[in-house]
């Protein structure tokens, strides 16, 4: 463990004080199956493999480029969606540890949200914290499950995402994956009723009409360069 990695513990920690989102909002963030409606409401979800391990993810699209934030107050706290993996910003669970990493810029000057209150125990703050890395530890399985059921069905197509500006500029996003609702609509019988049953064709039906989203960021993005 490195010297900026602790295992969280009131007594070490109880002074600890976070930002509520550390550093600026990235443009795709990983999603748990769990996540995928609420996602699907405001933003594109794809998936991506892993430059690390080859392993297919899900993640959701809140910008085009670094530092561009198109889904509309994102960044709040009372955002209409907030993913989990930004929730748990700067913490991580090891066995039955909650780990804290102080190098992280949530844990940077100026920060005031407090973790622990003065008897010791988590704040309101805090259990959102362990609530989502709960969720996230749980989601995690089920989505590599779902992602493997999708493989196995061929269900799972690259898609080519070109957008063009009026200002002349031009964005090609590669490495994305999508669910082929041609692929959906030729299943078997069989195979439809087993992925109901699971809760995965509503998942997989959320991914495939998250594409919509693209083209509302898309003219967001437009608005923003015409404007400026």
């Amino acid at each position: 463990m490195s010297e900026k990695l602790e295992i969280l513990n009131n007594q070490t920690h109880g002074a600890l004080k976070m930002h509520p989102i550390g550093g600026q909002h990235p443009p795709f963030v990983m999603v748990t199956i769990g996540e995928f409606p609420a996602a699907a409401a405001v933003c594109p979800i794809f998936f991506t493999k892993s430059p690390e391990t080859g392993e297919f993810y899900a993640g959701a699209i809140f910008g085009f480029t670094e530092g561009e934030l198109l889904v509309e107050d994102a960044d709040r706290r009372d955002a209409l969606f907030r993913p989990l993996e930004l929730q748990r910003q700067g913490f991580f669970i090891s066995d039955d540890n909650i780990v804290v990493d102080l190098a992280n810029s949530r844990f940077g000057a100026g920060a005031s949200v407090e973790l622990f209150d003065e008897s010791g125990a988590p704040t309101e703050a805090m259990r959102r914290i362990q609530w989502a890395l709960g969720q996230i530890k749980a989601g995690i399985d089920a989505t590599r499950d779902f992602i493997r059921q999708m493989l196995d069905l061929k269900l799972l197509e690259p898609v080519d995402v070109s957008l063009a500006f009026d200002d002349g500029q031009k964005l090609q996003l590669d490495g994305l994956y999508t669910i082929s609702r041609e692929a959906l609509a030729e299943l078997d019988d069989g195979d439809v009723v087993a992925l109901f049953r699971k809760g995965y064709l509503q998942a997989a039906l959320n991914v495939a009409f998250s594409m919509n989203q693209v083209a509302v960021l898309a003219r967001r993005r437009n608005a923003r360069l015409t404007s400026a």
